[in-house]
């Protein structure tokens, strides 16, 4: 086997081979004549005569390994700077076969070709091999340069990737010189060039990167022989530049479609600096792109024609992440005002914050824009005739397409079109009639579309306002006013109730442990509701009075009140005759279900499950709630409420989204908690017959009981607060204020219909209003218990807040940091959302005057401590002590 031949080139210019065997061969030579396009295996040559070597080569590496073969594809033209290309080729044992790989640009498919790589080395050595090598080994296309000419003739034809130039030898090969030429053509902009610099010596110290970074290198490889670091580094090359510049080379086909879209497109920044407009929107605005980017929209004349308030309106909708699109009113640059249907949608960036704003704009079909409409297309008449066939074109489609879209073009082609204007005056938004699907809320745009058609222009707007309105899915959840978007208090408080979860973090769960069947040692539990201690007995006494005070209860039973209070309650409200089953079993249900709260938790633990126990047994001896319900539904409230927070964490729904808990991937991030409540509670009762109160029951009884009881512990969650409350005030408060009010006036004393109370709809509304009041009830009770429960739930946010710090996950409520938190602002901002209509509602119907004035008295203490700058209050729980 004969070993790597050697080249000698004599001062003629004459090359002579050489093909040594050590073992058994005589040294022969072969002489390769000048000019002679020989197939040369892995060598470079430094020649006076270079001119006659071709000065691109795709070469095998001198020492090949054996289970790989090379292959070329020689150029017919050898000039002085002419490229013999070969590619490698890669067998069956190689790593990775030539093919495309699959990209995601968003939404975009991409498919890449296999990677392009050119190398420049003036002179071959080990480190050419090993790049060489590393193509080969990754399945790339490899190119060879032995000059700068040939180098940048080479790129300019096959626009490669990844060029990898030798920065090692300055006197046959000036690589910066070479990386500028490069840098200074079309297409490297899109190209990642690799600087291959000298190994440092031991004394040597470490030079700065900026030199080669200023010639146009974008890395900087150490010299390493090594085929593998030459084939890692390509690799983390490919997956980190080359893929990233292949996705922005992507984009121009996004902008080509921006460009030729019919609608107006503007794309801003955070700060509403203009970035991109398209040629739609120059002709849309009478403006040139070039005086529009870089320049703020606060640069350009407004329309006095919107409402004061809108700009302001539209800035707090789109800086919370919501789009926001209805009519405004734009300036042209000829100072004429043309009515806008307006999209602006925020896009989120780096750092999960907002960094665009994309603005799409189509002309409303409105007769008073025909005017506006004609000027706008006779402008673009100068553009060609060209431009004014594809407008033809353009509007019979879309007429074709879609009776009720107006296309703004097909309006100026056929001038006969104006006059009809009127008659399909339709908005984007008012679409959602071409749905097949009824229901009520289509039902409802179906009459507004209607009532527009033969409307004036005012009432047409102000019914699109409307149509706006009604295609938001949050429905039922105000806007927060000004004031209050700026109050942390109010907006933590939101974030935190209101939203099951911010973001995923991998690698991060939270994991609660649920202590089944732990026992308390301290106080016997009664037999029977007779065998209750006198003390115990006592307090429960009072505790059909609004003012009953729970912790007194928790402090007497040893922090288990669930167990003697439900005993109480539900042997008031004959719970056991309806169940049918036995005290004892009653008991050790109870017993099962206190034992499953949490007493750790400052807040949600049995104490707090009592308390709303209290609340619901107490509304349920108001008038109007009795006659309202039946057996079933009042069992199924007391329930509910008792086991409303079963095995509470003391953590938000938010919280444990962001953690990636077990609870959250079961429930889909969607009323984790409450769906664990109401799941848990049905499970421990299953479990045993001693402690299944269910077990007696008829099955079709049983069904209805048990979908009532989960209702009404799924309206606990907080998400659809005002979804439930305005759903009852426009359900039951308004019907029944407006038979009263008819009663009046005919002067008659009867009550309302019990149609209105007793339908099953509103049965149910009620149940849902009612442990939705009791489980928030804190600050409609005497001052002192609500002192208590704010620190309580204050401690169990402190608790979480520290938490999410120490685990790094997003803080959901960042104001309730125990070193800066203000208990009374936060009893402030809770009660003005949640509390002070929910409340109103609930007592125009069941008739609670001592709650709200409970309320009224609680809500002027915490605004004095406000007042006086009071951060904090002392509350006599040691649960966390």
């Amino acid at each position: 086997m004969g070993c790597a031949p050697s080249i000698h080139v004599s001062q003629s210019g004459v090359i002579y081979c050489r093909d040594s065997d050590e073992s058994n061969s005589p040294h022969q030579t072969t002489t390769i004549s000048q000019g002679t396009a020989a197939t040369l295996h892995g060598l470079f040559i430094k020649t006076d005569a270079a001119d006659t070597i071709p000065s691109v080569l795709a070469y095998q590496s001198r020492y090949p390994p054996a289970t790989r073969t090379g292959s070329r594809k020689e150029r017919k033209d050898h000039g002085p700077h002419s490229c013999i290309e070969a590619e490698t080729q890669t067998s069956h044992t190689s790593v990775k076969q030539v093919t495309s790989t699959e990209l995601w640009l968003g939404p975009m498919r991409l498919t890449q070709d296999p990677i392009q790589v050119l190398l420049v080395f003036a002179k071959e050595d080990s480190q050419s091999d090993g790049f060489w090598w590393a193509c080969d080994r990754a399945g790339y296309r490899c190119n060879i340069a032995c000059t700068p000419e040939s180098a940048l003739e080479c790129f300019l034809d096959k626009h490669h990737e990844i060029i990898v130039i030798d920065h090692r030898y300055p006197r046959y090969l000036d690589a910066e010189a070479v990386c500028r030429s490069i840098r200074a053509t079309k297409p490297s902009e899109h190209t990642t060039i690799l600087g291959v610099v000298p190994r440092l010596g031991p004394d040597q110290e470490e030079t700065s990167v900026l030199p080669l970074l200023h010639a146009g290198f974008n890395r900087r490889f150490m010299e390493n022989f090594s085929m593998i670091a030459c084939y890692n580094e390509l690799i983390q090359i490919e997956h980190g530049e080359v893929q990233s510049q292949f996705k922005l080379r992507s984009c121009n086909s996004i902008f080509t479609a921006l460009d030729h879209c019919q609608e107006a497109i503007e794309i801003t920044s955070e700060e509403h600096v203009i970035q991109y407009v398209n040629p739609a929107f120059e002709r849309m605005m009478g403006y040139h792109k070039e005086e529009m980017l870089g320049k703020e929209l606060t640069d350009f004349p407004k329309s006095d024609k919107n409402r004061a308030d809108l700009l302001d309106t539209i800035n707090t909708c789109i800086k919370k992440g919501k789009e926001w699109q209805g009519i405004y009113y734009a300036r042209r640059k000829s100072g004429d005002s043309i009515q806008q249907h307006v999209k602006v949608t925020p896009v989120i960036g780096q750092g999960g914050k907002i960094r665009h704003f994309v603005s799409i704009k189509k002309l409303c079909s409105s007769s008073d824009n025909n005017k506006q409409i004609h000027k706008i297309n006779r402008d673009e008449k100068f553009s060609g005739d060209n431009a004014l066939t594809e407008t033809h074109s353009h509007s019979f489609r879309h007429k074709n397409r879609r009776k009720e879209s107006i296309d703004v073009r097909s309006i100026t082609s056929r001038s006969s079109d104006a006059a009809s204007l009127q008659n399909h005056r339709y908005s984007s938004m008012a679409r959602i009639h071409t749905m097949t699907i009824e229901a009520p809320i289509t039902k409802v745009i179906n009459i507004i579309n209607a009532a527009q058609e033969n409307s004036p222009v005012t009432v047409a707007e102000a019914l699109d306002r409307v149509l706006e309105i009604l295609r938001t899915t949050e429905l039922y959840s105000p806007q927060l006013g000004t004031t209050k978007d700026e109050d942390p208090h109010t907006s933590d408080l939101v974030g935190g109730l209101m939203s099951d979860g911010l973001r995923r973090l991998s690698g991060n769960e939270y994991v609660f442990s649920k202590n089944i069947h732990h026992s308390h040692s301290h106080l016997s539990v009664p037999m029977t509701i007779n065998d209750v201690p006198p003390r115990i007995a006592q307090l429960l006494d009072n505790e059909d009075s609004w003012d009953f005070n729970i912790f007194e209860l928790e402090a007497v039973t040893h922090k288990r009140p669930l167990v003697y209070l439900g005993l109480k309650i539900f042997t008031c409200f004959g719970v056991c005759e309806f169940l049918n089953c036995s005290e004892a079993i009653l008991r050790s249900w109870l017993q099962i279900i206190e034992a499953n709260y949490h007493a750790s938790n400052a807040y949600h633990n049995s104490t707090h499950a009592a308390d709303v126990l209290h609340a619901t047994a107490y509304f349920l001896q108001k008038e109007n709630v009795k006659g309202s319900l039946d057996q079933l539904d009042k069992v199924a409230a007391l329930i509910a409420a008792t086991v409303h927070d079963i095995d509470h964490p003391g953590r938000t729904n938010s919280f444990l989204c962001n953690a990636g808990s077990e609870l959250a991937l079961l429930y889909n991030d969607t009323a984790v908690l409450e769906s664990h409540h109401s799941a848990l509670a049905f499970q421990l009762t299953a479990k045993d017959g001693k402690c299944n109160i269910f077990k007696n029951m008829d099955r079709t009884q049983y069904r209805t009981l048990r979908q009532a009881i989960i209702d009404m512990v799924l309206a606990t969650e907080m998400t659809r607060h005002f979804e439930h409350v305005n759903k009852f005030v426009n359900s039951i408060n308004k019907p029944i204020a407006a038979e009263e009010n008819n009663s009046n006036s005919e002067g008659s004393d009867c009550e309302c219909s019990p149609s209105i109370k007793n339908s099953p709809e509103n049965r149910i509304l009620i149940k849902r209003m009612m442990i939705k009041c009791a489980d928030v009830a804190n600050p409609c009770r005497p001052l002192d218990l609500c002192i208590e429960w704010a620190g309580r739930i204050s401690e169990e946010y402190f608790a979480q807040t520290d938490e999410e710090k120490r685990q790094g996950l997003p803080v959901v409520m960042p104001v309730f940091d125990r070193n800066t938190c203000s208990i009374p602002k936060s009893q402030i901002s809770f009660i003005d959302y949640f509390i002070t209509d929910m409340f109103d509602a609930w007592d125009a119907f069941a008739h609670l005057p001592n709650l709200i004035q409970h309320l009224t008295e609680n809500y002027k203490y915490w605004k004095s401590l406000d007042e006086l700058k009071c951060k904090s209050l002392r509350y006599s729980s040691d649960t966390n002590k």
